[in-house]
């Protein structure tokens, strides 16, 4: 009798999904659970209709409207009327097909990688895919999950598969413990910032160490929402105690004998002792103070005591877009980003915008005024986030201080809706993304996380938050 192979988490999901296997190509992939919103989904359906297919399984899809939706206290009126066309063409869309729509004034409409997993419906060894990148979001509970095009959308609805090439593994392992003022955020765009925009192009990772463990469910969402800044295909985390008791008491959540024959189960999705991964990286985070960006992608980055490189410090292949860089961010070479001047602050986007997120910025913010001449945008990642918050009293800290507290959606992050900031503006934003004119034409981003956010808008420049702590 011979002995079975260890192997990692990854590879276990993905075998106990391959439908088919054929020399010389993909695999047929099974899905699980599709999610679904305004932007991506129209083509999809069109699909459908063009070639009389029906939905193979619409009661494992859901849908929200999110990337467009006015954050306005009227947002059935709010936004564009393509916006609105769009979001009434997804109503139509769900209604006709029988999926399951949550939304504006439902109480659960939000940016579909906030309510998933508050619905309990993301759950570990599954395999979840959305028309939008930060799909790995939802890896932070033990699944493989990943953006998909239009095309493939309408794929997933016909057949409830996608042909998809078995990716290649890595670990990432974080060492040391965190100090003062040390986010999630800060440890993603650490990694960012160590392998480049480009460093896991065609892996997917599994976070270790007693760093990850030590994280909440909502951190761990915000490492693995940002997966796809380095280049991979997607993120995950082994589940483990945190995660069963984050949807333990979810709406979508296994009940009775099936809770504990889920839980059994999901406490087999971890990397075997022994299992080989094709690359491993290691990331210490000793002595590591918060980051911010500097350029136009989530690579460059300072510690917020450091300087920004100087162009004699950095290699041929970066000179070229730290050029584009500096010209476009009005940023000189050498500077410390302590003390930029910034014009907006944005907290929210599926990286940032959990309660726990708004709990933190709110401790910041609180008996506060925001800085003269600084517009300061709070957006819930969902209506369940906004009550809580309401309940909480955490939009009148906001208020009081002078930010703008608004209604859920995807909002400034891409700065599909009214959103956005202004030609020439610069913004302290907790958002994933910060290339050139994301946020509106000719903005300027700096990502940080929701405390450095704060900070900023306390006094009008970016500081080291550690000073609020």
């Amino acid at each position: 009798m011979t002995n079975k192979k260890p192997k990692n988490i990854i590879e276990k999901i993905w075998n106990a999904h391959v439908v088919h296997v054929q020399d010389g190509h993909p695999d047929i992939f099974a899905i699980d659970l599709q999610l679904i919103h305004e932007v991506t989904s129209p083509q999809a359906f069109d699909e459908l209709r063009k070639h009389g297919q029906k939905f193979y399984a619409p009661n494992r899809c859901i849908a929200t409207i999110d990337h467009n939706v006015s954050t306005e206290v009227d947002r059935i009126k709010g936004g564009t009327i393509a916006s609105r066309f769009q979001m009434k063409k997804l109503r139509n869309n769900c209604n006709e097909f029988g999926v399951k729509l949550f939304d504006v004034g439902s109480g659960k409409q939000g940016i579909i990688h906030v309510i998933g997993p508050e619905l309990g419906l993301t759950q570990p060894g599954m395999t979840i895919v959305c028309g939008d990148s930060h799909t790995s979001t939802h890896g932070a509970f033990g699944a493989i999950a990943f953006g998909i095009g239009s095309t493939e959308v309408s794929h997933v609805m016909a057949t409830g598969c996608l042909l998809q090439k078995k990716p290649k593994t890595m670990r990432v392992h974080f060492v040391g413990s965190r100090g003062k003022g040390i986010t999630a955020k800060d440890l993603i765009l650490k990694l960012i910032q160590v392998i480049g925009i480009a460093g896991a192009t065609g892996f997917i990772l599994e976070y270790t160490g007693k760093v990850i463990r030590n994280l909440n469910m909502e951190e761990r969402m915000t490492i693995c929402n940002m997966s796809i800044e380095c280049g991979a295909r997607a993120g995950l985390i082994a589940p483990d105690e945190t995660t069963f008791e984050y949807i333990r008491s979810r709406p979508g959540a296994p009940e009775g004998k099936y809770w504990s024959k889920a839980v059994k189960h999901w406490r087999s999705l971890v990397s075997d002792e022994g299992a080989d991964f094709d690359q491993e990286v290691e990331i210490d985070i000793s002595n590591m103070t918060p980051l911010v960006t500097w350029g136009i992608n989530p690579a460059l980055s300072v510690e917020i005591d450091e300087n920004i490189p100087k162009l004699t410090k950095l290699v041929a292949n970066e000179l070229d877009l730290a050029k584009i860089a500096f010209k476009y961010t009005k940023l000189k070479p050498g500077q410390l980003m302590d003390g930029v001047p910034i014009d907006y602050v944005f907290i929210g986007s599926c990286t940032n915008a959990r309660i726990t997120d708004l709990r933190a910025a709110a401790k910041i913010m609180k008996g506060k005024t925001v800085a003269n001449g600084v517009k300061v945008y709070v957006v819930p990642g969902s209506e369940t986030v906004r009550d809580q918050s309401i309940k909480e009293g955490l939009d009148k800290v906001f208020i009081e201080a002078g930010a703008d507290f608004r209604q859920p959606g995807c909002s400034m992050c891409l700065a599909m809706n009214d959103d956005k900031v202004p030609k020439g503006k610069r913004c302290a934003s907790t958002s994933n993304r910060n290339f050139i004119g994301r946020q509106g034409p000719g903005s300027i981003t700096h990502l940080m996380s929701p405390i450095m956010a704060a900070a900023a808008a306390i006094e009008g420049k970016i500081v080291d938050v550690r000073n609020y702590l």
